[in-house]
């Protein structure tokens, strides 16, 4: 079956200034993701794996080289752009969880849509469908801190998809978890996202994590190698 390249990462290049020697994170790194395919990147501990994140999402700006998503060449769009391609099109799953302790599970869940514009009502029912659907039904008016470690990363999962990303990036999503509520969390996960046709980049340093994906990437020295 023929497949269709969806983010393109192009001789990327990035150095960061430190005293002394400047610190080359990535130089000519480049790789490809293709549309609805699960990814796991490997790396070690300071690798640059949430650097590489970061500049795919716009987040952060490379030095030289190009992100591209569906065509779009990401650091071209400015920095009004890059924020409504996040809200847009981009998902985000990060290994301390990030809900915002002062709302509720539901709000959690129902705050991207709001930032896009949706109704209160459309968005708090879009939220309500994803608790269910990750097996959180009924905890939509708890506040996270009420929530398991398994739960919270659930919650986060639901966060991350209630907008239909095309492009989900999990940064070490189970990176706090025991081994068997991880495994739990990464069927979860890759099976919410090829139901819905997203892309993922699972980033983690974990073999039986990547075991997961259709493909594993390897991070190492400032390049991606196959496996």
């Amino acid at each position: 079956m023929a497949t269709m390249t969806f983010v393109t990462v192009d001789r990327l290049r990035k150095v960061y200034p430190s005293r002394g020697a400047n610190q080359v994170v990535f130089d000519a790194l480049s790789f490809e993701l293709d549309r609805g395919e699960v990814v796991a990147l490997l790396g070690e501990s300071g690798s640059g794996k949430t650097t590489l994140l970061n500049l795919m999402s716009g987040i952060d700006t490379p030095d030289e080289g190009l992100v591209q998503i569906d065509g779009v060449a990401v650091h071209g769009l400015g920095e009004p752009g890059r924020t409504l391609l996040r809200r847009e099109r981009i998902g985000f799953v990060f290994q301390f969880f990030n809900l915002i302790p002062t709302l509720t599970v539901a709000e959690n869940i129902a705050l991207p849509l709001q930032l896009l514009g949706r109704s209160s009502r459309t968005a708090h029912e879009q939220a309500d469908r994803l608790l269910e659907e990750v097996g959180l039904a009924g905890t939509g008016e708890r506040y996270p801190e009420t929530l398991s470690g398994g739960e919270q990363q659930r919650a986060a999962i639901a966060r991350a998809l209630v907008h239909e990303p095309a492009l989900l990036l999990a940064d070490e999503p189970t990176g706090n978890l025991d081994e068997d509520t991880a495994r739990r969390i990464i069927d979860l996960l890759t099976g919410l996202v090829r139901r819905k046709g997203a892309t993922l980049l699972l980033v983690t340093h974990s073999q039986a994590v990547a075991r997961s994906a259709d493909r594993i990437l390897s991070l190492h020295h400032g390049q991606v190698t196959a496996g």
